[in-house]
């Protein structure tokens, strides 16, 4: 995954947070529920994108 893929994941958690804060103020709870679901799958990408990049770091430092 490259930089956009990064960028647009963390635009989406504070997307999810927004929904969840919306939610919360105007009693919502489909809505606040939403923003959490948001936060939750954007979260799952981005410990993929760890991964993703611990292994890359992994392989760079064995073909040093």
């Amino acid at each position: 995954m490259g930089f956009d893929d990064k960028v647009e994941n963390k635009g989406e958690e504070l997307k999810g947070r927004a929904k969840e804060a919306a939610g919360a103020a105007t009693g919502d709870d489909e809505l606040k529920n939403e923003g959490r679901a948001d936060q939750a799958d954007s979260s799952v990408k981005q410990a993929g994108e760890k991964a993703k990049d611990a292994v890359k770091d992994l392989k760079d430092a064995v073909k040093k």
